[in-house]
């Protein structure tokens, strides 16, 4: 293997492995963020409202992110993105809903700063190895954190409660820092692994950004999902459900990115395709098999999303305005998810409506896909 290939793959797995640190940590605070800001007083409205707030800061400040990055220079956008995981831990010594709230808003600013100019470090090093199998690789080490961090949460509340359950934490988070300054160092110049460059953002990439608006908004988030498999499935099944969709995630991403460096823009047909089944399958057809067939297409298309649309973004726009290409890319991804999940949630009475608005986004972002990938 050529040394420049060598040192791209390290990058990447080191970068895969800050990704892994860090879900251990934000994943499993947020599947206990409602209960814990209940125990501190905090009302539904409350949970809610913050919620929400932390999702449009987690995705609403990503383009201005992503262009500084591209002024700045991406190594100190990114670890300033990823210094607020280091006050999570903190939550257990928080006396009152108001500052827990603080806390998990201010990482959320974190996750909006950290990501564009973090993917755009990923492209450049992707470049040399395959941008598909490059960000396969990171988003498998990326669900490994995700599963691992819930249940390392719960273990943890189980033996000591919310108070003694968050401090553990900081451990992880530390550790993500080492590895992440390390990074740093190894590789100050990360655009240099990446030939050429010049030039700025072409049209095509509106095309792309048109059908990713449109595929992702007719993609079910999984709360919504699970709102519904509930009818079918006890509570207690339900995180092992999740679990599942984790693992098909992790596993179709190192196929998808494969797929991707073999096929190119054509395998971005993938992620309508595997998302088209989930709504009819969960809404219209019902029951247990249905439900469970559903995660696994569930998991399957965003495992492809994570890995080929991120992917497609190095392809389509040159390095020079990467940065910026990522914060208006994965901004549109997250808002526009969340709008069509507004509007499915407004649906579910109807189940044959909420399926028929799922199809109908998915079918229709692929006359856009067809002219970037023709064009």
């Amino acid at each position: 293997m050529p040394e420049t290939k060598k040192r791209a793959l390290r990058l990447i797995l080191l970068l895969g492995l800050v990704s892994l640190l860090g879900d251990v940590v934000y994943e499993g605070v947020r599947g206990v963020a409602g209960p814990f800001l209940a125990s501190l007083g905090a009302s539904a409205a409350v949970v809610g409202a913050a919620s929400g707030l932390g999702e449009f800061l987690g995705y609403g400040l990503r383009p201005l992110s992503g262009y500084l990055s591209d002024r700045w220079g991406y190594w100190p956008l990114t670890v300033a993105g990823y210094l607020p995981l280091l006050l999570l831990p903190l939550l257990g010594l928080a006396g009152s809903w108001e500052l827990a709230v603080l806390l998990l808003l201010v990482e959320r600013t974190g996750k909006a700063v950290r990501t564009p100019p973090r993917d755009a470090i990923l492209s450049h090093a992707a470049s040399r190895v395959g941008r598909g199998w490059g960000f396969a690789l990171h988003e498998a080490l990326d669900q490994v954190g995700a599963v691992i961090g819930p249940l390392f949460l719960a273990l943890l509340l189980s033996l000591r409660g919310y108070r003694g359950a968050f401090t553990p934490l900081f451990f992880p988070a530390l550790l993500l820092l080492v590895f992440l300054l390390l990074s740093w160092r190894l590789y100050p110049h990360p655009s240099r692994l990446e030939r050429g460059g010049r030039g700025g953002i072409p049209g095509s990439f509106r095309l792309y950004l048109l059908f990713v608006v449109l595929s992702t908004c007719g993609f079910l988030t999984f709360p919504l999902l699970a709102y519904r498999l509930t009818s079918s499935f006890s509570d207690t099944e339900i995180p092992l459900l999740f679990a599942l969709a984790m693992g098909t995630d992790a596993l179709l991403a190192l196929w998808a990115g494969r797929t991707y460096d073999r096929k190119g823009l054509s395998s971005l047909l993938l992620v309508p395709l595997l998302s088209l089944p989930v709504a009819p399958l969960a809404f219209l057809l019902g029951g247990r098999a249905a439900g469970l067939v559903g995660v696994v297409f569930w998991g399957a298309a965003m495992g492809t999303q994570e890995t080929v649309m991120r992917a497609a973004v190095g392809e389509v726009v040159p390095s020079a305005k990467r940065g910026t290409a990522y914060g208006l890319f994965s901004s549109l991804y997250g808002l526009s998810g969340f709008a069509g999940n507004a509007l499915m949630g407004l649906l579910y009475p109807s189940p044959l409506l909420l399926a028929a608005f799922s199809v109908a986004a998915e079918l229709l972002s692929l006359p856009f896909l067809l002219r970037l990938v023709r064009g």
